[in-house]
């Protein structure tokens, strides 16, 4: 099995910007606890992030023939891209969303998600674990567990 996550925009700057918001665990270390979690189970986990709308709605539409399930925080295309969106939607794949923060206790413009309305489920809030429990979720949709 193949999972695929797309961390969006400004997400390669994890561990130094605004680390009151969004810690200091850095993005390289994000994606090696992924690839850790994919060894225990035996699932690839492959990682792409972009500050690129465009590059991003490319890889969501890629991610169909390749992998079985898409993890994914879009940053702030979460409030403002339909693209990204749209391109969830057709992919075929089961779509979890997530956010390192709480994207509800935040400035109320981040209350809305538009991939939201199209995703499987999403988490938020717990830093970097966020993206382990997303990436669990993933697993057991693809798995139809």
């Amino acid at each position: 099995m193949k999972l695929l996550v797309i961390h969006g925009p400004n997400l390669n700057l994890l561990g130094r910007r605004e680390p009151e918001v969004y810690g200091r665990t850095t993005l390289e270390e994000i994606n090696g606890w992924l690839k850790e979690w994919g060894k225990q189970k035996g699932v690839q986990v492959d990682a792409f992030q972009s500050n690129s709308e465009g590059e991003i709605v490319s890889k969501i539409q890629q991610a169909g023939d390749k992998h079985q399930a898409l993890v994914i925080n879009p940053g702030a295309y979460t409030h403002t891209s339909v693209a990204i969106r749209d391109a969830a939607a057709a992919c075929g794949l089961p779509v979890v969303e997530v956010h390192l923060s709480n994207i509800f206790s935040r400035e109320e413009y981040r209350h809305r998600s538009y991939l939201a309305e199209v995703a499987s489920g999403q988490i938020a809030g717990f830093g970097p674990l966020s993206y382990l429990l997303g990436l669990t979720a993933a697993h057991r949709l693809a798995s139809k567990v």
